[in-house]
């Protein structure tokens, strides 16, 4: 038998690793309902415990062996820890997408080796399967859940992860992880195992990351479609967390070459105007239903066919 409900005690650790880790979330995460907020609360802990996993192994074999034993809590092959329960009965209540959160894991599960993007196709379905799932299943608990919501809440996650791409290089690296490109790398002359061992030219490096985030910027763009799709709380939440997130990657362009010195953050300054400038931009005419044309150059990629998802199994 699965154990009495967890969500109660896992609620308050969801709650806190919020607070720890996600000031942008957290920040958002105000606008919504009581429910709302610690159901977006515990999706987040969930991501974030398969994050860790990997991150936190001390070693590849550890990380890989870790983020198996979730996958295989996932699939019923094994007993569910009590988050992995708490957010599969949540998930079964508001109806989210659990696909998505079997390709988060997969996905997650690649960054336990050393990394390397060929290309932007690949970077975007990296950034998919990390985060375009995230949107995904945040669509689908605030109440969007057509096909054009879907598509929009995918870009929001896309650009929310180029907006992270920009700004971790020097981070990643030192994991042995690289998402920038390699084909824009060495269209610059810039060998990509030079950026893993810090000795590639940051002004160059830069350059790449203020690309990315013109990039990220066409996905928040697309994303905004989508605003119109949720109800009045959501669409507040989302539009902060989108302008929060977009101007961290503006930040790191401004910043150029000293953004590979350490984490871009947003000072108080900075911060209350994203904030006051994703509420305005959730009253836009466009957002309250102007027209919404997609443009296709942004999925230049397969998600392929989904896996039939399951609900958490029994102990």
């Amino acid at each position: 038998m699965i154990p009495l409900d967890p969500t109660p005690a896992v609620l308050p650790f969801a709650r806190e690793t919020m607070r720890k880790h996600a000031r942008s979330f957290r920040i958002a995460a105000r606008l919504l309902s009581a429910e709302d907020a610690d159901d977006a609360a515990l999706t987040y802990a969930f991501c974030r415990e398969a994050d860790d996993l990997v991150d936190e192994a001390p070693s590849v074999e550890a990380a890989t062996t870790a983020i198996d034993e979730l996958r295989a809590e996932l699939r019923g092959r094994r007993r569910p820890r009590p988050l992995v329960v708490a957010f599969y009965r949540m998930a079964l209540r508001r109806r989210l997408p659990i696909d998505a959160a079997w390709t988060l894991v997969d996905t997650i599960a690649d960054d336990a080796g050393p990394v390397r993007i060929s290309d932007d196709p690949a970077l975007l379905r990296y950034a998919y399967g990390v985060a375009g799932t995230v949107g995904l299943m945040m669509a689908s608990l605030l109440g969007a859940r057509t096909q054009e919501a879907r598509t929009c809440a995918i870009d929001l996650g896309i650009g929310m992860q180029l907006s992270n791409v920009a700004r971790d290089v020097t981070e990643d690296a030192r994991r042995d992880r690289l998402y920038l490109p390699a084909e824009r790398l060495r269209a610059l002359g810039v060998d990509p195992e030079d950026v893993v061992a810090g000795t590639a030219d940051p002004e160059q490096l830069a350059t790449v990351s203020r690309d990315l985030v013109a990039l990220a910027d066409r996905y928040y763009a697309s994303a905004l479609d989508g605003l119109g799709f949720l109800p009045l709380r959501g669409r507040l939440a989302v539009a902060v967390a989108a302008s929060l997130y977009q101007a961290i990657g503006h930040a790191v362009v401004r910043r150029g070459a000293l953004a590979l010195r350490g984490r871009t953050v947003l000072g108080r300054l900075s911060l209350g105007t994203a904030v006051l400038r994703g509420l305005l931009t959730a009253a836009l005419p466009r957002v309250w239903g102007g027209s919404r044309s997609r443009d296709p150059a942004l999925h230049p990629f397969s998600l392929g066919a989904p896996e039939s998802g399951t609900p958490c199994p029994t102990a």
